[in-house]
């Protein structure tokens, strides 16, 4: 076991990064995320879903306080890595301490509405990460500065300003351009897609929300490099 400071990297990979919360993994969440990885790895509790599947992750990072002796022991000491400091929640120390394309979580949306906010944020703070989550119906993620979303006309796309953020896009039904979203203003909730749908944004803090079934073309997308990527935010 050994014991990091904050900001130390711990995995890093040239392909897509699986990482597990706590929280609920649907019925199809498991296989869905483990197909298309070839590294996993859990935050804290999400080791969990993994070991009582058969799956050894192969690093648990996170404070370690929902992470259970009977998965613990199932684990190699050298994969675990406790970040004890109070800060911080478990999904951000996951996610700060990955290097790779495109991650893809499962196990941080749905259940406790305080922990699925402190989520979001931390999707908006470690605003170079490109990380998807998988939610029940939808996936979300951070806004790159450049974007064509691998939607279909009449496809729900849903926008949630965490900062004060402005863009322009094309294949809306309603425009952002000209707008200025922010979190006790306007919103972008159930907009539609009416053709192939385009977003440039002029800063860092939107989330967007498409449906599940675009995942696999959404991950290429990124995968492609042609989104750009918003510097790492100072701390």
């Amino acid at each position: 076991m050994t014991n990091l400071s904050k900001f130390e990297p711990i995995v890093r990979s040239n392909d897509p990064i699986g990482l597990f919360g706590g929280g609920f993994v649907g019925p199809d969440d498991l296989n869905l995320v483990l197909s298309r990885v070839k590294s996993v790895v859990a935050a804290d509790g999400g080791a969990s879903v993994l070991t009582e599947s058969g799956h050894i992750p192969d690093a648990v990072i996170g404070d370690f306080d929902s992470l259970d002796a009977e998965a613990k022991a199932k684990i190699p000491s050298e994969r675990l890595f406790p970040i004890r400091e109070q800060d911080s929640t478990d999904f951000d120390k996951a996610l700060r301490s990955v290097q790779s394309p495109v991650i893809l979580g499962a196990g941080f949306l749905g259940g406790r509405l305080d922990h699925q906010l402190a989520v979001l944020n931390t999707l908006i703070r470690r605003q170079h990460q490109t990380c998807i989550l998988l939610g029940e119906d939808e996936v979300v993620f951070h806004a790159p500065p450049r974007i064509r979303l691998p939607v279909d006309p009449g496809d729900v796309v849903s926008l949630f300003s965490m900062r004060l953020v402005t863009g322009r896009s094309t294949g809306l039904e309603w425009p952002i351009d000209g707008l200025q979203f922010e979190p006790d203003g306007q919103m972008g909730t159930s907009n539609r897609a009416l053709a192939e749908v385009e977003l440039q944004m002029d800063g860092p803090g939107l989330l967007v929300m498409i449906p599940r079934a675009a995942l696999d073309p959404l991950m290429q997308v990124f995968l492609s490099g042609q989104t750009g990527r918003w510097p790492v935010r100072a701390e």
